[in-house]
Formats: structure tokens, C-alpha cells, sequence
């Protein structure tokens, strides 16, 4: 009898579902589920960086996304599911009384968005980032920051816990312990009632709380509380022990067994972030970049533990056994805005089009709103047309992308983003080129450190949105790494690399490896640079490091 796993991704915006049969990758069902609230921007303030969500919409999608993919596939294959596995965004931490239970489920703070999951991309916590930085280089003791590539980021979970207890002293006496995001989904499932027997996630652990088996789990007491007396006694109430994502973390418990129609024998795996399974997925390999391009980027790449164990690489998002593979070194970098970038420039040129159309006399509501969706849909599209026949020479018009600070190399989120060389002749397209080429240099920028810390980069796999809907983007990316980048052929890669954990935890396969050659969708298209422009974006290239390094000292 043939069996079937089912990959979660809890992404930014929803959650998709995939059933998958073990044997063979094909999938046989899917299902996606809008956050309700998140679409709303309920609990959210961009203007101060504040990303919330409130865990119901992860509960709801889960139930109506597991729902579609089960109704695609049929209900005979729902009784052939050996095993779930889940991948989410991080760092995504929420406070959690004992029971592990999100205290926004709680009566007393169900509209508090500070009880909610702080989302990644969630900047609150700058000054908290930049405490932790400044004592883990001067108090004289380990520095808990080197296996984190040196720097600690404002969207990882120490610095947005800190923030939390200081900002709301409600939550601070309320709050029992704090869990990621890819560590409460597999609790859920699990029915799990005490947060002391939730298996935390070695990759949120080790990539973003500054766990490593050299000071035996998270920093020292000695260490929080100089950092400030409020995080006293939370490391023994967070975890010592962390699992790799092909271990078991329990089985489905009969309230969820019943809700999602599965078999009471269902296996749930420990959980991971959805860049590093989304690595998975697209069959990553020793040395290749796995770049997953979606409103920001997440890069991964594996090695062999003993190429890199003596090694700190500095200034990425962290290097951790097993955070990927198992068995191997995990290395992340990543920008914190990529699709954001482009989608800032579109509101702000659908500004008159929102205000002023509306307000047309003659033009009916119904109208104005399908003129403003359609202009919305398509604006990127005809950029990427017009734009596409620029010099970028010739516009005179270079962009820094750090219009969500910057993630890697070196996390700076005081940084801004920057649109130099502009005059009166500059038009639309030519500032949607540079900002292109300005996540492209981050890119670069990105593969450059690598390659200066002794990791090679061999080849990169790109999967995620961008990837397979603008190949504007992808060629400009290929020309400026000077490097032909792989297209990964499944469009669910995050969730095929969950469902391809999920077989290894229900033992179909004995290893990721095995897993990748036997479920994997291979790729779908190969992008190579054009000789032209190579020499053109390195010229450029070294203007927009300029431009980087003179903004850098205003910030």
C-alpha cells in the first residue's frame, strides 16, 4: 500500500498544504488558507515596524488548508497519511503560559498583539538587538554571538523577547516561557499540555536563540542577566535539549485526528524554518546556494560538517549541525527585503490611482476598484517590459536595497534604503531597474562573504515566487552573480521539503538524502549570465558598494 505524508509551510501570508505520496513525490493534493486577520493588517503598525499575528489564523488555515488538500486528494488517501511535517517563518517566538498555550488565547490577551507570534520580519526590538551585540564583545566571557555570524539580529528571538518584557508588564508577569512559531504547530498537533515537553527545533534554536553544544544549549544565566534582570531565570524555563527535523515529536492526538479526518496513528515531526526545508526541497547539495526569493530571501547552503567546523562565518544568520541535513553544517544568509522592495515601489505609484480615481465624478465605486485592481495586478509586469530595454549604464541611477535594514552580510536594521543619481529625466522604469539591480548587489554581496570565509559556492538553486513568476528579476540576478542559477520545478518547494522530513520521520526513507533523489521534482528552468552585462554590473556593482559604504556612516 502505497503511503502518503503530508508538508505544512506556514509562510508570511498563509498556509499551504501538500499531500505527497512517500514512494515517489508525486502530489496528489493541495490546499492553501489566507491568514484572515494578517489580511487585514489586524495588530500590525508598518510605520514602526510592528508584525503581529494572532495564532487563530494559524489554527483556522491549518484546519481549512489540510481540509482542501485532503478534498483534492480523497478521502481514501487521508487513510493512507503516515506522517506530517511543518515548516514556518522565523524567528517567530510568542509567550506561552506552562501549558505552552499562546497567551493571545487567553481571555486576558486576546486582542494584546504583543501575546501574539512577533512576525520575522517584526523590527521592534533594534535597541534590544543592539545591546546584545555591544555586551556579547565586552563583558568578557564567551561571546554567544560567533555561531550567529557575529551579529545579532533585531528579528531573532532573544532580542523581540527582551523588548516584549519591557514593553508590556502585563505580558512579562504572565508569561511562563517563550516558543517558535515551527516549535508550537507540531505542539498543536500533538496535543501537547506542558511546554517543557515540546522538542525545540535545532535549526530556530541554534540559527536564531544562540544555542550551540559548546556552552551546553542557550546563553549562560550570568549572561542574560547583565544583559538586563528581567530575563532571570527564563533559560530554565526555555530548553536545554534541541532535535533535528528528522525526528519524531509525537502523535497526532485525537482532537486533531478527528478534525482533520486522519488516522489516530499519525506521526508529527519536529519542526524547522521554511527557507532551510525549502532547501530540502529543492534537493540542495554540498556548496550549491539555495536562494528562496520571496519578499525577502533566505540563502542556504550545506557542508560537511568537518569543512566548516572550524570556522565562524561572519557577519550571516548563523551556522548549525544539522539545521538543514542532518548530519551536515547549515549555513544561512539572507535579505530582509527582496519582493518587498518592488512592492513598495508599486503602492507608491498606486497612490493617485487609490485617491484620485475614486473621487472622479461619474466613476462608480465598482469602477474605481476595477480600475485600481487592475492597474495594481499589472504594474510590475509592464515595469519589467519597459524597463528591460534600459541601459542601466546610461541612467545614471543606482539603489541600496536596505529598505528593511539589512539581514546579511553584517545585520544592520538602522540601515534605509537609498535611490541616488536621479534628475529630471528619470522615469519609472528606470528607478524599477536600479532597485532590481540593488537587491541583485545584495545578493552578490551575499555569495562575495561567503566565498571570503573559505565556503565555496559552486551553483545556486532559486525557488519561491519571484523565481518562477518574473524572469526580469532572475535574468538581471544571473547576470550580476555571474552565475547560472537552477529554477527549482515544484512550486510548493517549501512544503515538498516538509513532506520529504515527514517520510523520514515515518521511516519510508532512512535519510533526507534519500528522501531528496526519491520525491524530488528536479528543475525547471536554467538561467545563464549574458557576457554583456557582466562586465556592465560589475562596474556597477562597485558604485553601489560605494554608495553602501557612505550611507552606512549616517546610520
Amino acid at each position: 500500500m502505497n503511503k502518503y505524508v503530508i508538508g505544512l509551510d506556514y509562510g508570511t501570508d498563509s498556509v499551504r498544504a501538500i499531500i505527497v505520496n512517500a514512494k515517489n513525490g508525486e502530489e496528489v493534493g493541495s490546499g492553501i488558507s489566507y491568514y484572515k486577520r494578517w489580511s487585514h493588517n489586524f495588530y500590525c503598525d508598518k510605520v514602526n515596524n510592528q508584525f503581529r499575528q494572532h495564532p487563530l489564523d494559524y489554527i483556522e488555515s491549518l484546519e481549512k488548508a489540510v481540509g482542501k488538500a485532503i478534498e483534492e486528494a480523497g478521502k481514501e488517501i487521508a487513510h493512507c497519511i503516515v506522517a506530517i511535517s511543518v515548516d514556518t517563518t522565523g524567528s517567530t517566538p510568542v509567550a506561552v503560559n506552562k501549558e505552552g498555550v499562546p497567551l493571545a488565547l487567553t481571555p486576558e490577551f486576546k486582542e494584546n498583539p504583543n501575546a501574539m507570534f512577533i512576525l520575522w520580519k517584526d523590527h521592534t526590538a533594534l535597541k534590544e538587538a543592539d545591546e546584545i551585540n555591544n555586551l556579547a564583545a565586552t563583558w568578557g566571557g564567551v561571546d554567544f554571538t560567533k555561531y550567529e555570524g557575529g551579529i545579532y539580529s533585531s528579528e531573532w528571538f532573544w532580542a523581540k523577547i527582551l523588548h516584549m518584557l519591557r514593553v508590556d508588564p502585563s505580558l512579562r508577569n504572565a508569561a511562563y516561557s517563550w516558543v517558535e512559531h515551527c516549535d508550537w504547530i507540531p505542539a498543536l498537533l500533538c496535543g501537547t499540555k506542558n511546554v517543557d515537553q515540546i522538542k525545540r527545533s535545532r535549526c530556530a534554536a541554534g540559527h536564531k536563540a544562540m544555542w550551540h553544544p559548546e556552552w551546553d544549549g542557550l546563553p549562560s544565566e550570568e549572561f542574560l542577566v547583565k544583559l538586563d534582570p528581567l530575563l532571570a531565570g527564563l533559560r530554565e524555563r526555555l530548553y536545554t535539549e534541541t532535535y533535528t527535523s528528522d525526528q519524531v515529536f509525537g502523535t497526532i492526538s485525537s482532537e486533531w485526528s478527528d478534525r482533520l479526518g486522519l488516522p489516530s496513528d499519525v506521526a508529527i515531526g519536529v519542526g524547522a524554518f521554511d527557507a532551510h526545508l525549502g532547501a530540502v526541497g529543492a534537493q540542495i547539495k554540498p556548496f550549491y546556494l539555495s536562494k528562496v526569493m520571496g519578499t525577502s530571501t533566505c540563502d542556504m547552503v550545506v557542508a560537511p560538517t568537518a569543512a566548516v567546523s572550524q570556522k565562524c562565518v561572519k557577519g550571516i544568520c548563523g551556522q548549525v549541525d544539522g539545521s538543514i541535513i542532518p548530519g551536515m553544517m547549515g549555513l544561512e544568509a539572507g535579505q530582509s527585503g527582496f519582493g518587498d522592495v518592488y512592492a513598495w515601489f508599486r503602492d507608491v505609484l498606486m497612490w493617485p490611482v487609490k485617491h484620485i480615481i475614486p473621487n472622479i465624478n461619474g466613476v462608480a465605486p465598482e469602477q474605481a476598484q476595477e480600475i485600481t485592481d487592475i492597474v495594481s495586478d499589472s504594474i510590475l509586469a509592464e515595469l519589467s517590459k519597459a524597463a528591460e530595454s534600459i541601459n542601466p549604464e546610461e541612467t545614471g541611477v543606482v539603489a541600496l536595497d536596505w529598505f528593511n535594514g539589512r539581514r546579511t552580510p553584517d545585520a544592520n536594521h538602522n540601515l534605509k534604503g537609498v535611490i541616488a543619481g536621479l534628475n529630471l529625466g528619470t522615469n519609472s522604469p528606470a528607478i524599477f531597474r536600479a532597485l532590481v539591480e540593488a537587491t541583485a548587489f545584495g545578493s552578490k554581496r551575499i555569495v562575495e562573504r561567503f566565498k571570503e570565509e573559505g565556503i565555496p559556492i559552486e551553483g545556486v538553486i532559486a525557488l519561491g515566487g519571484i523565481s518562477k513568476k518574473s524572469p526580469f528579476v532572475m535574468q538581471i540576478v544571473t547576470d550580476i552573480l555571474n552565475m547560472p542559477i537552477l529554477v527549482a520545478k515544484n512550486d510548493q518547494t517549501c512544503a515538498l521539503g516538509s513532506a520529504m522530513a515527514a517520510s523520514v520521520v515515518a521511516g519510508v526513507h532512512q535519510t533526507f538524502e534519500e528522501a531528496q533523489e526519491l520525491m524530488g521534482n528536479g528543475y525547471e528552468k536554467e538561467y545563464t549570465p549574458r557576457p554583456e552585462y557582466v562586465d556592465m554590473y560589475q562596474r556597477l556593482y562597485e558604485k553601489y558598494q560605494q554608495l553602501g559604504h557612505n550611507i552606512e556612516k549616517m546610520y
